[in-house]
């Protein structure tokens, strides 16, 4: 059946607003290009408000991460390729705290994950720390490329 003949605007339901984390004092609010991107199309869609209010804040302190000097090493932005002690394969992104989701692989840079990446290579091992537990990982690649090739 068509769309067009289902009723999907409930009026009963609540509005999902996205919680945005908030960042410890001192720590610049970093982001990608696609990042700020998506902060701003999402501030020209919603309504005058607190919400729109607390967009224009986290805009007005985003500060685009520049490139790294070394590409071969990880930074903010970059796509980490991680083979795990199971042998699972697995590709992660380093980003800001507004664009982070862990079911898409974009992994915010102040977490445990991101920040045992930070300054590793690949061949290299990495323990990350957890509220579950350690896990070992050894960095198989890193890149970085346009947000347009993610």
């Amino acid at each position: 059946m068509s769309k067009a003949f289902t009723k999907d605007d409930r009026a009963d339901e609540p509005v999902v607003v996205h919680h945005r984390p908030r960042l410890p004092d001192g720590v610049p609010n970093y982001v990608t290009p696609r990042g700020l991107q998506a902060l701003r199309a999402e501030l020209a869609a919603v309504e005058p408000g607190a919400r729109r209010s607390e967009l224009e804040r986290r805009i007005a302190a985003a500060v685009p991460a520049p490139p790294p000097a070394d590409r071969d090493e990880i930074r903010f932005g970059a796509h980490v390729r991680l083979r795990g002690g199971n042998g699972e394969i697995r590709q992660v992104q380093i980003v800001g705290v507004d664009e982070a989701s862990p079911a898409a692989g974009r992994v915010a840079f102040l977490a445990p994950l991101a920040r045992a990446l930070l300054g590793r290579r690949a061949g290299e091992p990495v323990t990350v720390r957890a509220p579950g537990g350690s896990e070992e990982l050894e960095v198989l690649a890193v890149d970085y490329y346009d947000a347009d090739d993610a």
